[in-house]
């Protein structure tokens, strides 16, 4: 272990006159830039980490951005990880009020263990944690059970965060969809490593410009979903691979969800807002609107605006290690089929709602990408909301049923199935079906968690596998998808130059109109 000497001091002190020759330390920078020379280091004044109080092991400053439901589940994860430590936190709704989750007691069950007290309530309307309040509460409280003297200041507005917290190495981004990428951005542009919930961002154009920033920076970037994906794709290659189904033509990915409502209809009543939350800063770029619960906590992914839909809920757990290992690129046709909803006029005649606002209850979604070298032409195709592809023979023949979710891989003399969701346990199907209850585990060694690989990489100022530089094709997929339903046409896309070359009203969908001071050269 290399001791902590003055010639070190004097090392280090170069190192940090390179990145600011003013001479004052931009902790991030110090951290990624003096790994090298300070490798094994075990203690680190505050007076050298521009005048904060770090503890002896280099705590990775991160501020945790979005308190509901799924911001709080994750929260354990990151904050009992020993380099941590979580300095803010932030969320436009302060109180714990018209949370939705998926039991009634099971957040608060785990938030009683992680703070050490049985007897947390939540405040608000005492139903589900979720919240700013909720989210400060339960930081200090476990800060204070494990014997740190730490706190964590609150926020409404991500803006004023990063503004204020000079000494952040991170963010972890858990928001609704429509925040994902400007948030990011404003991240990336003040050099801060980022993990954040998937989509990277829900229109095509703002996700390009994220993931063309990530490129050009050297912080390390997380997109969470990677941490879920199969580790069985390598077998499912070799047997691609060797012929044991013939050529590739199609892929085959279906999924049960959304298991949240989704509405044919916009809003019509205007609810009050809740005490302590700031709708202007939720809607965040999106267009100003009346407040309505069914927009927000957990509904959120079922509207244009505010969500991606089902494909970028879970497409990105089973999808992503498929475009790795087919190496898909990028689509030439996307075709959408879906569902639609009818009402009665107050006349007594039938009608079809004209719906460019929320995502089909049930669709499906067809994507040609083009032959490469090595292996043909490919057809994916999603499905959601309980369709699923044509039931193989094999399944009728013993009795077995259908799964409700699954891949499968359809060759020119064979299909490959799985009997997990992200393409695990694979098997042949002409070796006869193989029940989907047979399935305890993913195959493979177990990996690092995602969120503790997210820091290691920080720490050794490095890339890790499942950044954002690997997520462009998942992620135009999930966009286009959104496209392709709300123009409800199929889509001849120009990938070069990422646009809809035969609807012009469907390129407006793939980007976002910015209110003042929330476009991505603002944040």
């Amino acid at each position: 272990m290399k001791e902590y000497t003055s010639s070190t001091k004097t090392e280090l002190s170069k190192e940090s006159s390179k990145v600011n020759p003013k001479g004052s330390i931009d902790r991030r920078k110090f951290i990624e830039g003096v790994s090298s020379a300070a490798i094994g280091l075990t203690i680190v004044p505050s007076t050298v980490l521009g005048g904060r109080h770090v503890a002896p092991s280099d705590k990775i400053n991160v501020a945790y951005i979005g308190l509901g439901t799924q911001g709080l589940r994750q929260l354990p994860d990151i904050i009992q990880l020993p380099d941590v430590h979580i300095t803010a936190v932030c969320d436009p709704q302060r109180k714990a009020i018209n949370y939705y989750d998926w039991g009634p007691t099971w957040l608060r069950d785990q938030m009683r263990e992680l703070t050490g007290n049985p007897n947390w309530t939540t405040g608000g309307n005492n139903t589900i944690p979720g919240g700013l309040d909720n989210g400060k509460e339960i930081v200090d409280a476990y800060y204070a059970k494990t014997g740190k003297n730490y706190k964590c200041n609150p926020y409404t507005d991500f803006r004023e965060l990063l503004e204020k917290e000079k000494d952040l190495d991170a963010i972890q981004v858990m928001t609704p969809d429509h925040l994902h990428g400007i948030i990011c951005g404003a991240a990336l542009k003040r050099n801060i490593a980022v993990s954040v919930h998937k989509p990277l961002s829900n229109r095509l154009i703002e996700a390009n410009k994220v993931f063309e920033m990530a490129n050009k920076s050297s912080v390390t970037t997380h997109l969470q979903p990677w941490d879920l994906n199969g580790e069985d794709m390598p077998k499912i290659m070799d047997w691609i691979n060797n012929g044991a189904i013939g050529e590739l033509q199609e892929v085959h990915n279906w999924s049960f969800r959304p298991v949240w409502p989704q509405y044919a209809n916009l809003p019509a009543d205007t609810p009050k807002v809740p005490d302590g939350f700031d709708w202007d800063l939720w809607l965040g770029p999106e267009a100003d609107r009346p407040y309505h619960p069914h927009y927000t906590n957990m509904t959120f992914r079922g509207w244009y605006d505010f969500g991606g839909g089902s494909m970028a809920d879970m497409g990105h757990y089973s999808l992503w290690t498929v475009f790795e290992h087919l190496k898909l690129g990028r689509p030439t046709i996307v075709e959408p089929n879906f569902n639609h909803v009818c009402g009665i006029t107050d006349k007594g005649t039938a009608f079809k709602i004209q719906n460019d606002f929320s995502f089909p209850y049930a669709s499906s979604m067809r994507f040609k990408y083009p032959a490469v070298e090595g292996r043909p032409a490919i057809d994916l195709v999603w499905y959601d909301g309980g369709m699923r592809p044509p039931v193989p023979d094999e399944f009728y023949e013993q009795g077995i049923e259908f799964p409700s979710e699954g891949i499968m891989f359809k060759g020119s003399k064979g299909i490959i199935m799985t009997r997990g969701f992200h393409a695990t346990a694979p098997y042949l199907l002409s070796e006869g079906v193989k029940d989907s209850k047979e399935v305890t585990a993913a195959a493979g060694a177990v990996k690092m968690p995602g969120i503790q690989r997210f820091i290691e990489g920080i720490k050794k100022g490095k890339q890790i596998e499942g950044g954002f530089r690997q997520a462009w094709p998942i992620t135009e997929a999930v966009n286009l998808y959104a496209v392709a339903l709300r123009s409800q046409k199929t889509l001849h896309y120009d990938a070069d130059a990422m646009k809809i070359k035969n609807d012009q009203k469907a390129n407006e969908y793939l980007n976002r109109s910015y209110r003042k001071g929330w476009g991505l050269d603002e944040v």
